[in-house]
Protein backbone atom coordinates (compact mmCIF):
# COMPACT_ATOMS: atom_id res chain seq x y z
CA UNK A 1 0.00 0.00 0.00
CA UNK A 2 1.77 3.46 -1.14
CA UNK A 3 1.61 6.30 1.41
CA UNK A 4 -0.87 8.46 0.05
CA UNK A 5 -3.16 5.56 0.25
CA UNK A 6 -2.27 4.96 3.57
CA UNK A 7 -2.83 8.49 4.82
CA UNK A 8 -6.02 8.52 3.34
CA UNK A 9 -7.40 5.25 5.10
CA UNK A 10 -6.19 6.75 8.33
CA UNK A 11 -7.92 9.66 7.66
CA UNK A 12 -11.29 7.80 7.06
CA UNK A 13 -10.75 6.00 10.98
CA UNK A 14 -9.69 9.56 12.61
CA UNK A 15 -12.96 11.06 11.63
CA UNK A 16 -14.72 7.75 12.13
CA UNK A 17 -13.09 8.41 15.98
CA UNK A 18 -14.21 12.14 16.26
CA UNK A 19 -17.69 11.13 15.44
CA UNK A 20 -18.40 8.39 17.54
CA UNK A 21 -16.25 9.69 20.28
CA UNK A 22 -13.96 7.17 21.49
CA UNK A 23 -11.73 4.44 19.94
CA UNK A 24 -14.07 1.43 21.12
CA UNK A 25 -17.33 2.92 19.16
CA UNK A 26 -15.34 3.87 15.99
CA UNK A 27 -13.80 0.17 16.33
CA UNK A 28 -17.18 -1.11 16.60
CA UNK A 29 -18.54 1.14 13.80
CA UNK A 30 -15.61 0.15 11.39
CA UNK A 31 -16.16 -3.83 12.33
CA UNK A 32 -12.01 -3.62 13.23
CA UNK A 33 -10.26 -4.53 16.40
CA UNK A 34 -9.49 -1.11 18.53
CA UNK A 35 -6.08 -1.57 18.79
CA UNK A 36 -6.19 -1.39 14.79
CA UNK A 37 -8.10 2.28 15.25
CA UNK A 38 -5.78 3.02 18.01
CA UNK A 39 -2.78 2.57 15.41
CA UNK A 40 -4.25 4.31 12.52
CA UNK A 41 -5.00 7.71 14.68
CA UNK A 42 -0.75 7.59 15.81
CA UNK A 43 0.32 6.73 12.40
CA UNK A 44 -1.82 9.92 10.82
CA UNK A 45 0.25 12.14 13.44
CA UNK A 46 3.40 10.70 12.68
CA UNK A 47 2.67 11.20 9.02
CA UNK A 48 1.31 15.00 9.67
CA UNK A 49 4.31 15.56 12.37
CA UNK A 50 1.39 16.87 14.37
CA UNK A 51 -0.96 15.22 17.53
CA UNK A 52 -4.64 15.27 16.65
CA UNK A 53 -6.24 14.45 19.64
CA UNK A 54 -5.64 14.61 23.33
CA UNK A 55 -6.43 11.18 25.10
CA UNK A 56 -7.25 10.49 28.61
CA UNK A 57 -9.17 7.07 29.92
CA UNK A 58 -12.69 8.64 30.04
CA UNK A 59 -12.55 10.55 26.82
CA UNK A 60 -11.12 12.63 23.50
CA UNK A 61 -10.75 16.12 22.67
CA UNK A 62 -9.43 17.35 19.22
CA UNK A 63 -6.38 19.67 19.36
CA UNK A 64 -6.05 22.64 17.61
CA UNK A 65 -4.30 20.75 14.46
CA UNK A 66 -7.20 18.14 15.02
CA UNK A 67 -9.82 20.97 14.86
CA UNK A 68 -8.21 21.86 11.78
CA UNK A 69 -8.07 18.59 9.94
CA UNK A 70 -10.99 17.19 10.80
CA UNK A 71 -13.33 18.43 7.50
CA UNK A 72 -11.10 17.33 5.84
CA UNK A 73 -11.02 13.70 7.13
CA UNK A 74 -14.46 14.07 7.00
CA UNK A 75 -14.70 14.79 3.25
CA UNK A 76 -12.13 12.04 2.88
CA UNK A 77 -14.61 9.54 4.29
CA UNK A 78 -17.81 10.30 2.11
CA UNK A 79 -15.89 9.76 -0.46
CA UNK A 80 -14.82 6.58 0.12
CA UNK A 81 -18.34 5.57 1.46
CA UNK A 82 -19.63 6.98 -1.46
CA UNK A 83 -17.35 5.63 -3.99
CA UNK A 84 -18.06 1.71 -1.80
CA UNK A 85 -21.70 2.48 -2.65
CA UNK A 86 -21.63 3.13 -6.21
CA UNK A 87 -20.00 -0.42 -6.53
CA UNK A 88 -22.99 -1.89 -4.46
CA UNK A 89 -26.32 -2.75 -6.31
CA UNK A 90 -29.25 -1.04 -5.43
CA UNK A 91 -31.01 -4.08 -3.13
CA UNK A 92 -34.65 -5.13 -4.25
CA UNK A 93 -36.93 -3.90 -1.78
CA UNK A 94 -35.08 -0.85 -1.26
CA UNK A 95 -37.49 2.13 0.30
CA UNK A 96 -36.69 5.58 -0.44
CA UNK A 97 -38.49 8.58 1.58
CA UNK A 98 -38.53 11.61 -0.48
CA UNK A 99 -39.39 15.19 0.82
CA UNK A 100 -40.26 18.02 -2.23
CA UNK A 101 -41.43 21.51 -1.64
CA UNK A 102 -44.15 23.02 -4.09
CA UNK A 103 -41.25 24.45 -6.07
CA UNK A 104 -38.85 22.65 -7.53
CA UNK A 105 -39.96 19.98 -6.34
CA UNK A 106 -43.14 19.37 -7.95
CA UNK A 107 -42.51 21.39 -10.75
CA UNK A 108 -39.03 19.86 -11.49
CA UNK A 109 -38.88 16.39 -10.16
CA UNK A 110 -42.50 14.71 -10.15
CA UNK A 111 -42.20 14.60 -13.70
CA UNK A 112 -39.04 12.70 -13.59
CA UNK A 113 -40.23 9.96 -10.73
CA UNK A 114 -41.80 7.49 -13.21
CA UNK A 115 -38.40 7.35 -15.49
CA UNK A 116 -36.49 7.10 -11.90
CA UNK A 117 -38.73 3.86 -11.31
CA UNK A 118 -38.85 2.13 -14.73
CA UNK A 119 -34.52 3.01 -14.24
CA UNK A 120 -34.97 1.47 -10.47
CA UNK A 121 -38.12 -1.44 -10.38
CA UNK A 122 -36.94 -2.32 -7.34
CA UNK A 123 -37.11 0.44 -5.31
CA UNK A 124 -40.71 1.69 -3.35
CA UNK A 125 -41.11 5.55 -3.68
CA UNK A 126 -42.25 7.74 -1.19
CA UNK A 127 -43.37 11.47 -1.67
CA UNK A 128 -43.46 13.41 0.93
CA UNK A 129 -44.22 17.28 1.74
CA UNK A 130 -41.45 18.96 2.92
CA UNK A 131 -43.87 20.52 6.03
CA UNK A 132 -43.51 16.90 6.88
CA UNK A 133 -40.03 17.14 7.64
CA UNK A 134 -40.38 20.06 9.06
CA UNK A 135 -42.76 18.57 11.73
CA UNK A 136 -40.57 15.84 12.71
CA UNK A 137 -40.93 13.19 9.97
CA UNK A 138 -38.18 11.07 8.76
CA UNK A 139 -36.63 11.25 5.32
CA UNK A 140 -34.10 9.85 3.05
CA UNK A 141 -33.86 12.78 0.35
CA UNK A 142 -35.05 16.61 0.67
CA UNK A 143 -35.07 19.10 -2.62
CA UNK A 144 -34.31 22.09 -0.87
CA UNK A 145 -33.89 25.93 -2.14
CA UNK A 146 -32.99 27.59 1.15
CA UNK A 147 -29.58 27.01 1.75
CA UNK A 148 -30.33 24.82 4.67
CA UNK A 149 -27.77 21.94 5.88
CA UNK A 150 -28.51 21.11 9.34
CA UNK A 151 -26.03 19.04 11.61
CA UNK A 152 -25.41 15.41 10.37
CA UNK A 153 -26.76 16.37 6.90
CA UNK A 154 -25.42 15.90 3.64
CA UNK A 155 -26.34 17.81 0.87
CA UNK A 156 -25.73 17.74 -3.00
CA UNK A 157 -25.67 20.16 -5.47
CA UNK A 158 -28.20 20.00 -8.19
CA UNK A 159 -28.09 22.89 -10.09
CA UNK A 160 -28.73 26.74 -9.94
CA UNK A 161 -31.87 27.70 -11.82
CA UNK A 162 -31.78 30.86 -14.52
CA UNK A 163 -33.85 33.43 -12.43
CA UNK A 164 -35.80 36.28 -14.38
CA UNK A 165 -37.45 39.09 -13.60
CA UNK A 166 -41.34 39.02 -14.89
CA UNK A 167 -44.69 40.20 -13.70
CA UNK A 168 -48.49 39.60 -14.99
CA UNK A 169 -49.97 41.78 -17.88
CA UNK A 170 -52.63 43.12 -15.36
CA UNK A 171 -49.93 44.97 -12.86
CA UNK A 172 -48.07 46.66 -16.15
CA UNK A 173 -50.82 48.00 -17.32
CA UNK A 174 -51.24 51.56 -17.76
CA UNK A 175 -47.86 51.82 -16.65
CA UNK A 176 -44.49 52.07 -18.70
CA UNK A 177 -42.12 49.18 -18.76
CA UNK A 178 -38.96 49.52 -16.89
CA UNK A 179 -35.87 49.87 -19.25
CA UNK A 180 -33.26 49.99 -16.72
CA UNK A 181 -32.37 48.66 -12.78
CA UNK A 182 -32.91 52.32 -11.71
CA UNK A 183 -37.01 52.59 -13.16
CA UNK A 184 -37.94 49.85 -10.60
CA UNK A 185 -37.45 51.99 -7.88
CA UNK A 186 -40.97 52.68 -9.14
CA UNK A 187 -42.33 49.72 -8.53
CA UNK A 188 -43.19 47.05 -6.34
CA UNK A 189 -41.02 44.24 -6.43
CA UNK A 190 -41.37 40.56 -5.08
CA UNK A 191 -38.30 38.55 -4.49
CA UNK A 192 -37.01 35.04 -3.32
CA UNK A 193 -35.07 35.00 0.22
CA UNK A 194 -34.39 32.26 2.77
CA UNK A 195 -35.77 32.80 6.55
CA UNK A 196 -34.44 35.47 8.53
CA UNK A 197 -32.19 36.59 5.74
CA UNK A 198 -31.82 40.19 4.79
CA UNK A 199 -32.69 40.49 0.97
CA UNK A 200 -30.87 43.22 -0.86
CA UNK A 201 -32.48 43.14 -4.37
CA UNK A 202 -29.42 42.45 -6.94
CA UNK A 203 -28.92 42.23 -10.92
CA UNK A 204 -25.80 41.69 -13.19
CA UNK A 205 -24.78 42.21 -16.30
CA UNK A 206 -21.59 41.91 -17.93
CA UNK A 207 -19.60 41.34 -14.94
CA UNK A 208 -21.20 44.43 -12.97
CA UNK A 209 -23.84 44.34 -10.19
CA UNK A 210 -26.26 46.78 -9.36
CA UNK A 211 -28.47 46.99 -6.24
CA UNK A 212 -31.79 47.61 -7.09
CA UNK A 213 -33.35 50.60 -5.14
CA UNK A 214 -36.25 50.52 -2.48
CA UNK A 215 -37.15 47.51 -0.41
CA UNK A 216 -38.95 44.03 -1.84
CA UNK A 217 -42.57 44.67 -1.00
CA UNK A 218 -42.42 40.34 0.12
CA UNK A 219 -39.40 38.48 0.33
CA UNK A 220 -40.62 34.82 0.02
CA UNK A 221 -38.82 31.15 1.23
CA UNK A 222 -41.72 29.41 -0.39
CA UNK A 223 -41.19 29.62 -4.27
CA UNK A 224 -44.81 28.73 -5.36
CA UNK A 225 -46.30 31.50 -3.42
CA UNK A 226 -44.04 34.01 -4.99
CA UNK A 227 -45.11 32.86 -7.73
CA UNK A 228 -48.64 33.17 -7.05
CA UNK A 229 -48.05 37.00 -5.91
CA UNK A 230 -46.70 37.31 -9.23
CA UNK A 231 -49.33 35.54 -10.96
CA UNK A 232 -51.96 37.83 -8.90
CA UNK A 233 -50.54 41.16 -10.26
CA UNK A 234 -48.45 41.95 -7.01
CA UNK A 235 -45.49 43.83 -8.62
CA UNK A 236 -42.50 42.35 -10.24
CA UNK A 237 -40.84 39.01 -9.32
CA UNK A 238 -37.88 37.92 -9.10
CA UNK A 239 -38.56 34.02 -9.78
CA UNK A 240 -36.58 30.87 -11.39
CA UNK A 241 -36.83 30.64 -14.99
CA UNK A 242 -38.58 27.40 -15.11
CA UNK A 243 -41.56 28.57 -12.91
CA UNK A 244 -42.55 31.01 -15.74
CA UNK A 245 -42.12 29.11 -18.96
CA UNK A 246 -46.31 28.03 -18.91
CA UNK A 247 -46.81 31.78 -18.18
CA UNK A 248 -44.46 33.43 -20.82
CA UNK A 249 -45.69 31.19 -23.35
CA UNK A 250 -49.15 32.09 -22.64
CA UNK A 251 -48.80 35.28 -22.18
CA UNK A 252 -49.75 35.73 -18.63
CA UNK A 253 -46.62 36.75 -17.64
CA UNK A 254 -44.10 39.53 -19.28
CA UNK A 255 -40.39 38.90 -18.69
CA UNK A 256 -38.54 42.27 -18.06
CA UNK A 257 -34.96 43.39 -18.42
CA UNK A 258 -34.39 40.57 -20.47
CA UNK A 259 -30.18 41.71 -20.40
CA UNK A 260 -30.03 41.34 -17.06
CA UNK A 261 -29.91 38.77 -14.54
CA UNK A 262 -30.52 38.19 -10.39
CA UNK A 263 -27.05 38.38 -9.60
CA UNK A 264 -28.24 36.08 -6.37
CA UNK A 265 -29.31 32.77 -7.51
CA UNK A 266 -30.80 30.31 -5.48
CA UNK A 267 -29.37 26.87 -5.66
CA UNK A 268 -31.66 23.52 -5.41
CA UNK A 269 -29.43 20.78 -3.33
CA UNK A 270 -30.60 17.29 -2.05
CA UNK A 271 -30.05 16.91 1.41
CA UNK A 272 -29.41 13.35 3.17
CA UNK A 273 -29.08 12.43 6.73
CA UNK A 274 -25.36 11.51 7.16
CA UNK A 275 -26.18 7.84 8.03
CA UNK A 276 -28.42 7.09 4.63
CA UNK A 277 -26.34 9.55 2.29
CA UNK A 278 -24.02 6.33 0.97
CA UNK A 279 -27.11 4.34 0.84
CA UNK A 280 -26.96 2.37 -2.81
CA UNK A 281 -30.59 3.48 -3.51
CA UNK A 282 -30.14 7.18 -2.40
CA UNK A 283 -27.00 7.57 -4.37
CA UNK A 284 -28.58 6.34 -7.34
CA UNK A 285 -32.07 8.69 -6.96
CA UNK A 286 -29.59 11.63 -6.07
CA UNK A 287 -27.33 11.09 -9.46
CA UNK A 288 -30.26 10.27 -11.60
CA UNK A 289 -31.90 13.84 -10.13
CA UNK A 290 -28.50 15.24 -10.83
CA UNK A 291 -28.25 14.04 -14.40
CA UNK A 292 -31.42 14.82 -15.69
CA UNK A 293 -32.23 17.86 -13.44
CA UNK A 294 -29.52 20.17 -15.13
CA UNK A 295 -31.46 20.24 -18.70
CA UNK A 296 -34.39 20.48 -17.18
CA UNK A 297 -33.21 24.24 -15.83
CA UNK A 298 -31.56 24.99 -18.77
CA UNK A 299 -34.10 27.90 -20.46
CA UNK A 300 -32.24 29.57 -23.26
CA UNK A 301 -34.82 29.07 -26.23
CA UNK A 302 -37.76 29.85 -23.16
CA UNK A 303 -35.59 33.21 -22.50
CA UNK A 304 -34.99 34.04 -26.29
CA UNK A 305 -38.60 34.06 -26.72
CA UNK A 306 -40.09 36.03 -23.91
CA UNK A 307 -37.10 38.59 -24.84
CA UNK A 308 -38.65 38.63 -28.08
CA UNK A 309 -42.23 39.50 -26.44
CA UNK A 310 -41.20 41.95 -24.16
CA UNK A 311 -39.41 43.97 -27.03
CA UNK A 312 -43.02 43.80 -28.47
CA UNK A 313 -44.91 44.66 -25.86
CA UNK A 314 -42.22 47.70 -25.58
CA UNK A 315 -43.11 48.63 -28.98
Amino acid sequence: MDQSRRIADDMVVFAQVVEQNGFTAAARRLNVPKVRVSRAVSALERALAVRLLERTTRRIALTPSGKSILAHCQRVALEVEAARALLQPVAAGARLRVAIDQGFGRQLVAPLVPRFLEHFPQVTLQLINGEDVAAGAEFDVELRSDGRVGEGEVASSLGTPPMILCAAPNYLAGKPLPQTPSELARHALLWAGAAGSTTTPKLSKGGGTVTLPGTPRLVAQDLAALHAAVAAGLGIGALPEFMCRNGLAMKRLVQLLPDWSVADPLELTAVSPKERATDPAVRSFVDFLAANIVPALAGAAVATDARKSTRKAAG
